[in-house]
């Protein structure tokens, strides 16, 4: 049985954010990646707000355990998701595979 985290009303989103966020920080930190994400996050930042803000727009999607703060037309926690993900991806991906790449680079 999965736990009901919709005991956390609007805040849910919010709370799901920071949980793989820290994932996604801690993963990075212990792989020395927290720079190389920082800069693919900004570089992917503007097309996945711009993918965001229409998808939102045309009603593909709707959230409802949100906070219901919104920055520059989208949810507060839609900001966060778009650096969470691509965080947690090159946390993993440097997890596994960046002692192999320094070590293939001599380094």
């Amino acid at each position: 049985m999965r736990p009901d985290i919709s005991v956390l009303g609007r805040y849910t989103y919010l709370a799901t954010e920071l949980f793989w966020g820290t994932v996604a920080f801690v993963l990075l930190r212990r792989a020395g990646a927290l720079r190389k994400a920082a800069v693919t996050i900004l570089v992917l930042y503007p097309i996945a707000y711009v993918w965001d803000r229409y998808t939102l727009a045309v009603g593909v999607f709707d959230i409802t355990l949100r906070t219901g703060i919104d920055v520059a037309g989208i949810p507060l926690e839609e900001h966060l998701f778009m650096a969470v993900v691509p965080g947690l991806v090159i946390g993993i991906h440097e997890t596994i595979f960046g002692n192999d790449a320094a070590d293939a680079a001599g380094g």
